[in-house]
C-alpha cells in the first residue's frame, strides 16, 4: 500500500512540475506587452504603449527610433508570418517544409521577382529617407530575431533564424503584386475555350467589357498640373501559406454629403483569410511626424493608414498586367527563338533549391524577350511551343519603397498623387481623403496599349512582334476622380470609365458591390460614422434579386413539388440579404452552382471548370447569362441529337438543387439557414494538422456575408453544399475627420500572431457580429487604457 502511495506521489509530483514547466514555456513564449528593454542604436528613450487590443502606440524623438521600436514589436508578434512571406518570392518554402511546397518554390524562384528585386535595390539612393527609416525597421526586426523568444513555429518546423534584408522587403512586394492578378488564371482558360469552341461561345463571357455597366466614375475636371497555366497557378496560389490579395471595397464621402460637413473614409481590402491575418496595427507618434497604419509582415511602411490630416487606402484595380506570348523555338534548336529581327538566343540562370530532407533540386529557367518561360516552372503545360509571361512589375522600375513612402509621408493632396504616380504594378485604386474635405481615387500601373485588334486576354503571337506592346500610357490617362461634383468617390473592383474613348482591359468583377455601394451613396447628403458602419457590412445583393427573378421565369409551376413550391415562395419574398438566419441564399447560391455547373461543364470539363469558378469570370456571366435564350452553352455537347434549352437547363438545375438540399439539411425548407453552410475558420498553416488545428485556428463561426455583397465573405462552390469562406474584408476602417480620435477598425482574428497571447483571436466575435473598436489617437486616453513597454538605447 505505501509503494503504491509512493509511486502515486511521484507521478503527481511529476505531474505538477510538468505543468509548471509548461506554464513557465507558455508564458514564455508571450509577447512583451510591458516592462523594459535596450535596444541598441536607439538614440532616446521610447515608449510603446500597447492598448486593450494589443495595438502599439509608439512615442519617440524622433522618426528613425520609432522603426526601430515598430520593427521589434511587430516581430514579436508576427516574426513567423514574416518569416513565411519573405520566403514565397525566392522560392524558399521548401527549406522548411519539405517537398510539399516545392512546386510552389519552382514556380516563384522561375518568374523573375528575385532579380527584380536585386536589380530594384542597386538603383536605391541609400542617403534618402525612406531608406535610412526601413533601415531602422529591420534594425528592429533583427534585434527581436537575436534576443527575443523564439516562436513556436520555428521550433516546430525547425527554422533556421536569419537576419532580415532590405531584399526580403522587396520580395514581400513581389508577392503582393502576383498575387493581385488574374490574368495568369484566365488568359489560358479563355484560350483554351476560343480555340475548342470557336468565337460564339465567348460572347457571353463579357470578355470586351460588356457587362461592367455600372462603372467607376473618372473625372479629370479638378486636375491640376499632374495631368494549363490557369489550373497549375489557380492550385499554387489556393494551397499557398500565404494567401493573395482578391479585391476590396472603399469609398470616401465628400463634405456634402456628410451630416458634420467633414469627410468620412471607409476601406476593406480584400484578402484571402489566415492566422494571423494580413494586416498588423500600428500608431508612431514623434515631434514631427504621427501615422496609424495597417502593415504587412515585414514592410515598414503602412499601406493603409490616416493621420489628423488625411487618410488612404486600396482596393485592387484589376487591370491586366500580364500577357502570355506563345514563342517559336528554332527548328532543331530549343535554346533559340524566333523574333521579328531573327532568331535569339534564350536568356537561361540556374537556381538550387534547398529541400528540407531530401536532396537539393538544381532547375534551369529560361527567359524570352517578353519573359520568364512558363514551361520550366509549371509541371502541367503541355506542347511544344514555350509559353512566357510578360509582367510590368518585373519590367518596368521598381519604386514601390519610395511609392508607400511617399503615401505615408504626404504633405498635401499633390505630394500624395506624385507618390502614386510612382507604382508601376501591381493595379490598385488609391482612396484618399483628407481634414481640408478633399476626396479623390487613381487607378496607379504603367498602363499600355497593344496594337489595335489585339486583345491581351488570349495567350498572343511572340514571334511576329505584332501583338507586342506598342505603346506605355501617361499616368494622366490613368483612370481617376478628384472632387467629382457628385460629392464621393469608390471602388469596388468594378470596370472604371473609358479615359479619351479607352476602356482599359483588365479582369473586373461584376457590378453587384458597386450598384449596392453607387445605390446607397446617391439618395443620402447626411452620412455619418454610425450609417458608414453599417454600410460597411452590409449583406444585401443589389444584383441576386433580379436574377432569381430571371430564374424562376424558366420554371413551370406545374412541375414544382411542395417543398420547391415552398422554396419558391421565399425566393420570391427574398431581398437579396445574405444573414445567418436567412433561408433564401442557401437555396440561391445552390441553384446557382447547379445552373453553372450544367451550362458550363460540358464544354469545357471539370478540371476548367473549377477553375473557371475561380476567376472573375464565373462572377461576371451570371446576371447576363442567364438571360440570355439564345446562348450557344445552353445546349449539352454530350447529348446526341439533343439541343437543350435555357428552360431545361435551368428546371434541372432548380429540381436537383432543391433535392440536394433535402438531403443535405432535412425536408423542412425553413431549416436551410445560411449560417449553416457558409461558414469560416481562420487557418494557420499548421492547422493543417489535425492535432495542432485548436491550437492554431480560430473558428469555425457561422457567416453572414457572401460573394459579391459589400461585407465580401467569398467562398467557392463545391457539389457538398458547403461554403466554407476563403477570405473577405481584412479589414473594415472608417476614419471620421470630424472625430478623427475615435475612428474605427476591426480586424477579423486579432493583432498577434503569439497562439498564447491574448489578443490572437480577440477580436473576432467583434468582426463577425459587424462590430468595430477605436482606432485611438489621443495620448492621454492612450496611457489610461494601455501597458507600457519602455525601450532604453543600449550598447
Amino acid at each position: 500500500m505505501r509503494k503504491i502511495k509512493k509511486i502515486l506521489l511521484v507521478l503527481l509530483v511529476l505531474i505538477v512540475a510538468l505543468g509548471i514547466g509548461l506554464c513557465g514555456y507558455i508564458f514564455h513564449l508571450k509577447p512583451k506587452y510591458g516592462g523594459e528593454l535596450e535596444l541598441k542604436n536607439l538614440q532616446k528613450e521610447t515608449k510603446v504603449y500597447f492598448d486593450d487590443f494589443g495595438v502599439p502606440h509608439i512615442y519617440a524623438d524622433s522618426e528613425k527610433d520609432a522603426m526601430i521600436a515598430l520593427g521589434y514589436v511587430h516581430a514579436q508578434e508576427r516574426l513567423w508570418q514574416m518569416e513565411l512571406l519573405r520566403r514565397i518570392a525566392p522560392g524558399r518554402l521548401s527549406e522548411i517544409f519539405g517537398s510539399v511546397a516545392l512546386k510552389n518554390d519552382k514556380f516563384f524562384a522561375g518568374i523573375g521577382i528575385e532579380e527584380a528585386s536585386d536589380n530594384a535595390i542597386s538603383k536605391l539612393d541609400k542617403n534618402s529617407q525612406g531608406y535610412q527609416l526601413a533601415m531602422a525597421y529591420l534594425d528592429g526586426i533583427n534585434q527581436y530575431l537575436e534576443e527575443g523568444t523564439t516562436p513556436l513555429e520555428f521550433t516546430l518546423v525547425g527554422v533556421k533564424k536569419e537576419k532580415f534584408t532590405i531584399k526580403d522587403v522587396y520580395n514581400i512586394f513581389g508577392y503582393m503584386s502576383f498575387s493581385f492578378a488574374m490574368a495568369q488564371k484566365t488568359d489560358p482558360l479563355l484560350t483554351d475555350i476560343r480555340n475548342k469552341y470557336g468565337a460564339a461561345y465567348l460572347k457571353d463571357l463579357g470578355i470586351e467589357g460588356e457587362f461592367n455597366t455600372t462603372q467607376i466614375k473618372s473625372s479629370k475636371e479638378n486636375l491640376e498640373d499632374y495631368s494549363t497555366i490557369a489550373k497549375s497557378v489557380a492550385a499554387l496560389l489556393d494551397k499557398s501559406p500565404i494567401p493573395p490579395f482578391v479585391g476590396s471595397n472603399s469609398w470616401v464621402v465628400g463634405p456634402n454629403k456628410t451630416k458634420s460637413g467633414k469627410v468620412i473614409f471607409a476601406n476593406d481590402p480584400h484578402i484571402g483569410f489566415s492566422q494571423p491575418g494580413t494586416w498588423y496595427e500600428a500608431h508612431l507618434v514623434t515631434p514631427k511626424y504621427e501615422i496609424y497604419g495597417c502593415y504587412l509582415a515585414g514592410t515598414p511602411f503602412p499601406l493603409l493608414a490616416h493621420n489628423r490630416d488625411y487618410a488612404y487606402g486600396l482596393t485592387m484595380f484589376e487591370n491586366d498586367d500580364i500577357d502570355f506570348y506563345k514563342e517559336t523555338n528554332k527548328k532543331g534548336d530549343p535554346n533559340q527563338y524566333q523574333t521579328p529581327t531573327g532568331f535569339k538566343t534564350y536568356e537561361t540562370i540556374k537556381k538550387t533549391i534547398k529541400v528540407k530532407d531530401t536532396s537539393d533540386v538544381l532547375m534551369t529557367f529560361k527567359s524570352s524577350r517578353h519573359g520568364p518561360v512558363m514551361n520550366d516552372v509549371l509541371e502541367r503545360l503541355e506542347g511544344k511551343n514555350p509559353i512566357a509571361m510578360s509582367w510590368v512589375y518585373t519590367q518596368q522600375p521598381i519604386q514601390i519603397l519610395d511609392a508607400i513612402y511617399g503615401l505615408s509621408h504626404a504633405k498635401s493632396k499633390a505630394d500624395f498623387r506624385k507618390a502614386v504616380q510612382l507604382v508601376a504594378a501591381p493595379g490598385l485604386n488609391v482612396m484618399y481623403g483628407d481634414a481640408k474635405g478633399n476626396v479623390a481615387w487613381w487607378a496607379t500601373g504603367k498602363l499600355y496599349k497593344h496594337n489595335k485588334g489585339v486583345n491581351s486576354l488570349f495567350i498572343l503571337d511572340g514571334a511576329s512582334g505584332k501583338d507586342d506592346i506598342t505603346e506605355y500610357l501617361d499616368f494622366s490617362k490613368n483612370p481617376s476622380a478628384e472632387n467629382p461634383k457628385w460629392g464621393y468617390v469608390y471602388s469596388a473592383n468594378n470596370q472604371p470609365e473609358a479615359v479619351d474613348g479607352y476602356l482599359y482591359p483588365g479582369y473586373y468583377l461584376p457590378q453587384d458591390r458597386a450598384k449596392r455601394i453607387s445605390g446607397l451613396l446617391d439618395p443620402k447628403s447626411d452620412w455619418d460614422k454610425e450609417a458608414i458602419s453599417k454600410m460597411i457590412y452590409d449583406n444585401t445583393s443589389a444584383v441576386a434579386p433580379g436574377t432569381v427573378a430571371d430564374l424562376i421565369s424558366s420554371l413551370n409551376d406545374n412541375s414544382l413539388s411542395a417543398e420547391e413550391k415552398q422554396a419558391i415562395t421565399v425566393l420570391k419574398s427574398w431581398n437579396g440579404s445574405h444573414n445567418t438566419e436567412d433561408v433564401a441564399p442557401t437555396i440561391y447560391n445552390k441553384w446557382i452552382y447547379l445552373y453553372l455547373k450544367n451550362t458550363f461543364e460540358d464544354e469545357i470539363g471539370k478540371d476548367n471548370f473549377n477553375v473557371f469558378l475561380g476567376t472573375h469570370l464565373g462572377k461576371q456571366i451570371i446576371a447576363k447569362q442567364v438571360i440570355n435564350e439564345n446562348s450557344v452553352w445552353w445546349d449539352n455537347v454530350k447529348t446526341k441529337n439533343k439541343k437543350e434549352t435555357r428552360n431545361e437547363i435551368v428546371s434541372k438545375s432548380f429540381h436537383n438543387a432543391v433535392s440536394s438540399l433535402q438531403k443535405q439539411l432535412g425536408n423542412q425548407v425553413s431549416d436551410w439557414n445560411w449560417g449553416k453552410v457558409h461558414t469560416v475558420e481562420h487557418e494557420h498553416p499548421l492547422g493543417k494538422i489535425a492535432a495542432l488545428r485548436k491550437l492554431f485556428n480560430v473558428g469555425p463561426f457561422a457567416d453572414p456575408g457572401s460573394n459579391e455583397v459589400i461585407n465580401n465573405q467569398f467562398f467557392g462552390y463545391t457539389t457538398e453544399g458547403k461554403y466554407y469562406v476563403k477570405g473577405g474584408p481584412s479589414t473594415r476602417r472608417i476614419v471620421d475627420f470630424s472625430d478623427i480620435e475615435n475612428s474605427w477598425s476591426i480586424l477579423p482574428t486579432g493583432q498577434s500572431g503569439n497562439q498564447f497571447s491574448k489578443h490572437y483571436n480577440d477580436q473576432a466575435e467583434m468582426y463577425n457580429a459587424g462590430k468595430f473598436r477605436k482606432m485611438k489617437m489621443n495620448k492621454e486616453e492612450i496611457i489610461k487604457t494601455s501597458t507600457k513597454l519602455v525601450l532604453k538605447p543600449g550598447k
